[in-house]
């Protein structure tokens, strides 16, 4: 186009004016060139700047996508790790209320049950999420690439809470340690309960079928510390397992906005 009104302004140019106004219309249709000329390059200059911020918009949305896309891998590994770590803890809290029925009077009758929810509790996991992608993110300066203001904000909202379960487990974990772990060391031989323990998680695979002694889980049972332990295990463990399902339900939200934003693709 700039090539066509150039031939068109040339032409002008060489076409012979009137006679009395030679000189007067040479001089304007050479003012008129210079004029359209700087006219020219500045819608040129102004065409190769939209193209180059055309081009760059491009390449920032296809590092967004990639972003996307391996923010929804960690996501989804969330979920699954999630999903575990809940039943996990839904097992420990339904073998503290096993262990608690004996706690009130329930005679032990079956010291491989009753062993078996006891060490159940005992075990700690701990849970850690997946997010190397939304640290990238915040470590390289680039949580601004996201453009989707409620994707930006449900990740930052995911990492408080995120941070509050982990500060909530920590407390968890010393109620634990206080009310479990070393009330037991001082009247149970572990050395035969991890042994039976192990013999049934593994269906006879690993471990021993070890006979368990009774009187020291006598003895445990009249431990108020221990009692209070289980119980505590049952409130906490319960109060997690809210908090981790609260987790999963803003993951699977962030998926969704991410799933909208992939299918615009560099549409956007």
């Amino acid at each position: 186009m700039i090539k066509f009104f150039r031939r068109i302004r040339q032409q002008l140019l060489t076409e012979n004016p009137p006679d009395g106004s030679r000189r007067a219309g040479k001089f304007s249709k050479y003012l008129l060139y210079a004029i359209g000329e700087i006219i020219l390059v500045v819608i040129g200059i102004l065409i190769a700047l939209q193209i180059n911020n055309s081009n760059e918009a491009r390449k920032l949305r296809y590092q967004e996508l990639h972003y996307l896309e391996n923010l929804k891998t960690d996501l989804k590994l969330n979920i699954a790790e999630l999903d575990e770590y809940i039943a996990v803890r839904n097992s420990r809290i339904e073998s503290a209320n096993k262990v608690l029925e004996h706690f009130e009077g329930k005679p032990l009758t079956d010291l491989n049950d009753f062993a078996f929810h006891t060490t159940n509790i005992y075990i700690w996991q701990k849970f850690s999420q997946h997010d190397n992608t939304f640290q990238e993110l915040v470590n390289s300066g680039n949580l601004a690439l996201i453009s989707n203001d409620s994707i930006k904000n449900g990740l930052l909202n995911l990492q408080a809470l995120y941070k509050k379960l982990k500060n909530e487990e920590a407390h968890f974990r010393y109620d634990a340690e206080e009310l479990l772990y070393e009330p037991s060391y001082g009247v149970l031989d572990l050395n035969p309960i991890v042994k039976n323990f192990t013999y049934q998680v593994t269906n006879g695979q690993a471990g021993e079928n070890v006979i368990l002694p009774k009187a020291n889980y006598e003895a445990m049972l009249k431990d108020i510390k221990q009692k209070n332990g289980f119980v505590m295990a049952v409130y906490e463990f319960t109060v997690m397992n809210s908090q981790f399902n609260e987790m999963k339900k803003m993951c699977n939200s962030i998926i969704e906005l991410i799933d909208g934003e992939l299918n615009l693709g560099l549409n956007k």
